[in-house]
């Protein structure tokens, strides 16, 4: 994998995009990217999975595991799942390796109160953030209630 880091000109020219455009991807969370001072800088890993270049094979004797995952979420108003796709995205893109990062994609289905949040990634990561959107939802922690212990 390649180690080379991009500015947003340089994506934009790439990608034959606008640099607003480029900047509105990493702002809505489609393009990842570090801030330095004042300037994004984007990883050639992170311009590949935008693009859905597909990435190197691993090295021999470290295979890697990929996982899709489907949760649905029933009874689940417009506001929760806000809410609820806020905390998804920022674990997302917390605590994992950025070589291998989560992809995330949620949808709301209002007039069935039903909420998909789809999950593509390293097995251990996308457990990790299943178990947190378990325990949320189970602890009741985005309608506001608290629970004892």
């Amino acid at each position: 994998m390649s180690d080379d880091m991009y500015s947003v000109e340089q994506v934009a020219e790439l990608l034959g995009l606008h640099v607003r455009t480029v900047r509105g991807y990493i702002r809505a969370g489609r393009l990842r990217a570090v801030r330095i001072g004042k300037q994004y800088r984007i990883a050639r890993a992170d311009l590949d999975a935008l693009t859905g270049r597909p990435t190197p094979p691993p090295r021999a004797g470290r295979p890697a595991l990929e996982v899709s995952s489907i949760a649905q979420v029933d009874g689940v108003d417009r506001a929760t799942a806000d809410r609820l796709t806020t905390l998804v995205l920022a674990a997302a893109n917390t605590g994992h390796d950025p070589a291998r990062p989560l992809r995330v994609q949620t949808v709301h289905d209002e007039e069935r109160h039903r909420m998909k949040i789809v999950v593509l990634g390293a097995a251990a990561a996308t457990a990790d953030l299943l178990r947190l959107v378990d325990a949320v939802l189970h602890d009741g922690l985005l309608a506001g209630e608290v629970r004892d212990a």
